[in-house]
């Protein structure tokens, strides 16, 4: 069953972790539109996933992204690589990277660099899409898509967190920020398993439910900006969630409640006292003989 919705109510990092807590497979299409000299241009964009797992992403469907990327950058012509698959038959199960990596034309390190291009940058990127809509079909009964695939694999937990580490607009997901004077709540027993870099290691240490992000940002001595992206990832990849705190009510001391009790104006020379008053002197005398 496809899921369909907008990035204005249900966030992309939101979203792949979704797919990622319910092991998903299938497609993720994304449209969009963008500023190109002085028109909106309509852009689609695909990410595949198997098993909450990204395995590749392109703007296209003609399965000839990842090539195009190696012949741009002079590795393998297009040509060498069409003639290589077509004579093996090994390639028709393996997903091209690997296979032309097995064929000794390409190095584990372009295959990570290909990754990098292909998949973790464009992400990072449409974490910034404010109004696009997506599509998720599932493929668990169609063939993945092996001629785009490098054979390198990321769980979407893993791309959102390095994806908003890099993200340096965060006009889109404003909104979905913790608010300033809430507090995190641990979701998890024990330490967290995925690797958080030093800042979101600092900030875990006060993820007990009661001190605001507002105070974090003080002790730690950071802008409060940080702590709150700080901590929709750290909400995001399910390890806290926000906790609201609620301010004590302000009491004022007893000495300065007595004093405005004893700034009333005072009775005229006939007027009896009346009978609030009289006890309230009288406590007053009896505190101050203490």
């Amino acid at each position: 069953m496809a899921i369909t919705g907008n990035f204005a109510d249900f966030s992309l990092p939101e979203l792949l972790q979704f797919l990622d807590h319910g092991k998903k497979t299938g497609v993720l299409q994304i449209q969009f539109s963008s500023e190109q000299a002085e028109n909106r241009v309509k852009q689609v964009y695909y990410i595949w996933l198997h098993q909450g797992r990204i395995i590749t992403a392109a703007d296209r469907l003609d399965q000839k992204g990842l090539t195009s990327m190696i012949t741009q950058r002079g590795w393998i012509s297009e040509r060498v690589i069409s003639r290589v698959t077509q004579i093996s038959s090994s390639a028709i199960s393996t997903p091209l990277g690997l296979f032309l990596k097995s064929q000794g034309m390409l190095q584990s390190e372009q295959l990570k660099l290909l990754f990098n291009v292909q998949v973790l940058r464009p992400i990072c990127a449409l974490f910034q899409i404010q109004n696009g809509q997506f599509t998720f079909n599932p493929l668990d009964k169609l063939p993945l898509p092996l001629a785009e695939m490098t054979g390198l694999s990321m769980s979407a937990t893993e791309v959102i967190l390095m994806g908003l580490r890099a993200l340096r607009d965060w006009k889109a997901l404003a909104e979905k920020l913790p608010d300033c004077s809430s507090g995190l709540t641990s979701l998890v027993t024990k330490q967290p398993q995925m690797q958080l870099n030093a800042q979101e290691w600092q900030v875990w240490e006060f993820v007990n439910g009661n001190v605001s992000l507002n105070n974090i940002a003080h002790h730690l001595r950071i802008p409060v900006e940080t702590v709150q992206q700080i901590g929709f990832r750290l909400i995001v990849v399910g390890l806290v969630e926000e906790n609201f705190l609620v301010a004590p009510a302000s009491k004022l001391p007893l000495e300065e409640s007595i004093t405005e009790v004893l700034a009333e104006p005072v009775p005229e020379p006939n007027q009896k006292p009346t009978v609030s008053q009289s006890f309230l002197k009288s406590l007053v005398g009896f505190l101050r003989s203490k």
